[in-house]
């Protein structure tokens, strides 16, 4: 029996018309998390609505869907970092039922083509999201850098302005993650 190969993966941008569907793939992809960590579904989608308008709109965002056979099998946001050659990668997702079949690891080879020229990656992911957390250390070669926690909060919470530091609203209790760096090698 001989293996098929795969049709090439590509990124497509997002049209403005897509990004209502791209974000209902992308909420129902992060659902399971959600509902593993607090045994039961989420009554609000998660990222909510808000915080996917934000990072669609962010300055110099850029919304890709990942494309495979013709098919939309994930997405992505990319925004420029703070930094010249820096550059975020807000959003990813591998459509719900797609997992585990290395189109994450394509897709992030594709962001990387597409972006030859950053020297740093960074991301972020919630504390409890293992598969995250195993796929950008031991499939894409990220380091984790930062934990944000109660006594460590996030310095930009998703949804809203930045609250002072220290103040009770910095943390909510839900902003538990990681924040990964990705040094690239020099060419």
């Amino acid at each position: 029996m001989t293996a098929t190969t795969p049709p090439p993966l590509t990124l497509e941008p997002a049209l403005p018309d897509d990004l209502s569907d791209f974000s209902t793939r992308l909420q129902a992809s992060f659902a399971p998390a959600v509902e593993r960590e607090t045994g039961h579904p989420s009554p609000e989608p998660i990222p909510s609505d808000q915080e996917l308008a934000a990072s669609f709109d962010a300055p110099g965002a850029e919304v890709f869907q990942v494309i495979q056979g013709g098919e939309r099998v994930g997405g992505a946001v990319v925004v420029p970092g703070r930094e010249p050659g820096h550059r975020s990668l807000e959003l990813f997702f591998i459509d719900l039922g797609r997992e585990g079949q290395g189109l994450g690891r394509l897709a992030w080879r594709a962001i990387e083509e597409h972006y030859p020229d950053t020297r740093v990656w960074e991301t972020f992911t919630p504390h409890f999201e293992v598969r995250n957390i195993h796929f950008y250390i031991n499939v894409c070669g990220f380091h984790a850098v930062e934990f944000f926690h109660e006594g460590h909060p996030h310095p930009e919470p998703p949804g809203g302005p930045t609250p002072p530091e220290g103040s009770a609203e910095s943390f909510d209790g839900e902003d538990r993650g990681f924040r990964f760096e990705k040094v690239m090698p020099t060419r």
